[in-house]
């Protein structure tokens, strides 16, 4: 028995190694699928609900979607409707998920990255130290000991909080590990009732959350690549110098993603400041906090500790800029990724100023890089531009509720203006099928492009069209 076993479990790996290698985007796809049509079996039993009664196949369907793809858009309310069961059902599938995203992002980056020319292999190994395709268990296990040495820390930051709101160990150990899981893999599941509305002044609960936020929508590259840079040079006294050891796409993403924290807290603060709805009741620490919650989340996060709905539409615009960009490739965070944003910036700099390349740090990136980056973007706006015309077309809600809905759900942030629980049940599928194609799309289509690289023996004479 245990010989067929293992044998069963052999074959099993040599078959998802062989899709991994020449079919990655498919594996996404099947993978987040099959995970889906699971977790909404185990919600449709009776158990699941507080009431006992089985939910609506539409409503477990979406919760599943949103927990796997670690969005965190509801249609019921997490803390009363689900019961204890439904609960961990939501929680473990927001575990699967942030662990599969960042496990077949990394495999693909891994195929992607061999697939490519023997130099820029080289680099790129040197770089990254990045693993032999034979070496995926090992990836695997490292990214799932990494990503729960971080959730539990964010728990444990949070339990001491809780214990003093709640006056009750047990219900704050599991509010804290909820909590810290949703934040870590940016899922914005909320177990309380009340959510953090009224912790907006908070920095002892507040803090740690948008912490865990931000650290899971690095990306575990990032991540990774942040602990061994800073061993190695505490290892060689050069504590100084450890940023050297950091990667290009490690400088990107922190540099991108703390000049879009600051600039979003700064922007959302300044439109929100005298709001009466929001921020205008809060003394100035509260504003400020608000403010920095605020623009953390929009990384994929999906926790509010104001009310959304009666934010200045203008901010909202600025929450869809900053939704539609995201966090880091690899990452628990959705949209277009950070560095997709920065190629695209560093482009616009270099065409300004006349320069041939794309150089940053030192660096020179590559031009298929852009062209990969120009793709993924407007692959997003084409789907989050068809999504909201067809939103508009089957209920009654305005152009700015429709878009904010939209890029939260194709982005996988959570973030809603109120209206997700009242959508009819065919706007309800839809955002099911945009959280799918958001969290798996992305990935799935960034790799075809990138995979497809056809040489040519014949090229065509060169000529420059007129742009602009």
């Amino acid at each position: 028995m245990r010989l067929r076993l293992r044998a069963r479990a052999f074959a099993l790996r040599e078959l998802v190694d062989e899709v991994a290698r020449h079919s990655p985007a498919r594996l996404a796809i099947v993978v987040f699928a099959a995970v889906i049509a699971v977790f909404t079996a185990l919600l449709l039993a009776p158990w699941a609900t507080a009431s006992g009664t089985s939910a609506p196949f539409v409503d477990a369907l979406f919760t599943a979607v949103s927990a796997v793809c670690i969005t965190g858009l509801v249609v019921q309310d997490t803390a009363t409707y689900w019961s204890l069961y439904g609960q961990i059902v939501i929680l473990t599938g927001i575990k699967v998920g942030g662990l599969g995203i960042m496990t077949i992002a990394s495999i693909i980056g891994m195929v992607v990255s061999r697939r490519i020319g023997l130099t820029q292999r080289l680099l790129t190994a040197s770089e990254t130290k990045t693993s032999k395709l034979g070496e995926v268990g090992s990836l695997v296990r490292t990214i799932i000991v990494t990503a729960t040495t971080l959730e539990l820390a964010i728990a444990l930051l949070l339990f001491p909080r809780f214990v003093v709101i709640e006056q009750n160990v047990g219900s704050a150990a599991w509010h804290a590990l909820f909590y810290g899981i949703s934040a870590f893999n940016n899922a914005g599941f909320i177990p309380t009732e009340e959510g953090l509305l009224p912790h907006v002044g908070d920095w002892g609960l507040v803090l740690p959350v948008a912490l865990g936020v931000f650290l899971g929508s690095l990306g575990f590259p990032v991540i990774l690549n942040l602990y061994r840079a800073l061993r190695e040079a505490r290892g060689r006294g050069l504590g100084r110098r450890w940023s050297l050891r950091l990667t290009l796409h490690s400088k990107l993403t922190l540099t991108t993603s703390l000049g879009l924290l600051v600039i979003g807290s700064v922007v959302i603060g300044m439109l929100e400041w005298r709001n009466p709805h929001t921020l205008g009741p809060l003394d100035w620490p509260g504003k400020i906090l608000a403010a920095l919650f605020a623009g953390v989340m929009p990384r994929s996060g999906g926790f509010n500790t104001v009310d959304v709905g009666a934010m200045e539409q203008s901010t909202w615009l600025v929450t869809d800029a900053l939704m539609f960009v995201g966090g880091g490739s690899a990452s628990t965070a959705g949209g277009i990724k950070v560095t997709t944003l920065a190629v695209i910036l560093l482009a616009i700099v270099a065409e300004a100023r006349g320069d041939r390349d794309i150089d940053a740090y030192g660096r020179r990136i590559p031009s298929d890089i852009l062209r990969l980056a120009l793709g993924v973007t407007f692959f997003g706006a084409t789907v989050v531009l068809l999504s909201s015309v067809t939103l508009l077309h089957i209920t009654d809600h305005t152009l700015s509720r429709v878009l904010f809905e939209s890029l939260s759900a194709y982005a996988t942030v959570g973030l809603s203006t109120g209206i997700t629980a009242g959508l009819p049940d065919a706007a309800k599928y839809l955002l099911s099928a945009l959280m799918f194609v958001g969290r798996t799309g992305g990935i799935t289509f960034a790799a075809a492009l990138a995979l497809r690289d056809r040489r040519r023996i014949v090229r065509f004479p060169e000529e420059r069209p007129i742009i602009g």
